[in-house]
């Protein structure tokens, strides 16, 4: 339980910082006795990210994400060395084995079907970790409640937080692809990647549709980072903050899959995960991919605007 603290300059009682809104007061303290408190001096990010780098879940993860595309190859090889060279339809029902067919005839293919085959499930897990682990993570250690003695202000708190974990997400989507591109290359060579609707692209085309892909994937996973940072924010628990927004992305791909929804489950917030496919035809097509991205982005705002307006709100005292 916090107890008040006294001013050594005042000799009044100030409520701890771990009470909601002594920041502030604080910050006025210090305009009028010089109190050396600078907000902008706590939790910095360097700091921070060195923190995160050197947790054993980052280097899981980091582990996980560089062994993943070298298993898939070997798994491959053993299974058809020669590959597939027939071209198939591509549908929302038959996208997984049509990528499946063209995996191995070159690098750009294989980080395609890579991508597919993570960005259900794996990446989202991965975002899920980085974003839902942070300050829940900090809870559980009670070192929440040294942070904000410092005192860290709260808000800055969670921005520093916020940036290292989505900066840690970008880079896990990010890191994927291209050790896929470069494993699929040295394992199937570096032919011109094919699209499963026919034709193929140049080397230069298929990078960019690859960037796209990516950027596209790691906007989806905001949907994850701002669950699982909302998650974080209200509980002590980070196993509890993760499973819960990996859940919700599960849910959503469930209700999804049944049609009698529609035309509601349009908006469910998973509903264009999957339209970077879209991007893979002889033309990008973007309405779906911008729909997905409009959806998105409201539906993170409102779980980081939660976030923010919970942890304001919170008395932080186990």
């Amino acid at each position: 339980m916090s107890k008040p603290t006294t001013n050594a300059t005042d000799g009044h009682e100030h409520p701890a910082p771990t009470r909601r809104g002594v920041h502030h007061k604080l910050t006025g303290l210090a305009a009028v006795h010089d109190n050396c408190f600078r907000p902008e001096r706590t939790l910095r990010l360097q700091v921070e990210f060195v923190r995160q780098l050197r947790r054993r879940r980052t280097q899981l993860s980091a582990a996980i994400l560089v062994g993943l595309p070298v298993v898939i190859a070997l798994a491959f090889q053993v299974s058809s060395p020669t590959g597939s060279s027939g071209a198939t339809s591509l549908s929302s029902s038959r996208s997984g084995s049509a990528l499946v067919a063209l995996a191995t005839t070159g690098s750009t293919n294989f980080a395609l079907f890579t991508e597919f085959a993570s960005t259900s499930f794996l990446l989202v897990v991965i975002v899920a970790i980085f974003c839902g682990d942070t300050v829940a993570s900090e809870a559980s250690w009670s070192s929440l409640r040294y942070l904000l003695a410092i005192p860290v202000p709260r808000a800055r708190l969670l921005r520093q937080k916020l940036i290292v974990a989505l900066s840690l997400s970008f880079g896990a989507n990010l890191l994927l692809p291209i050790w896929a591109y470069l494993v699929g290359g040295a394992f199937f060579g570096w032919a011109p990647g094919r699209s499963p609707l026919g034709g193929t692209f140049s080397t230069s085309t298929a990078l960019e549709r690859l960037l796209i892909i990516v950027c596209y994937a790691s906007v989806q996973m905001l949907l994850v980072a701002s669950a699982a940072f909302l998650l974080s924010v209200c509980t002590d628990a980070p196993l509890g903050a993760v499973g819960g927004a990996t859940l919700l992305v599960v849910v959503s791909n469930i209700l999804d899959s049944i049609t009698a929804l529609d035309p509601y489950r349009r908006f469910l917030p998973t509903h264009f995960q999957s339209s970077w496919l879209d991007a893979l035809g002889a033309d990008v097509t973007w309405d779906d991919m911008l729909r997905g991205t409009g959806l998105v982005l409201v539906y993170s705002t409102a779980f980081f605007a939660l976030a923010w307006w919970r942890f304001q709100k919170k008395d932080i005292l186990s």
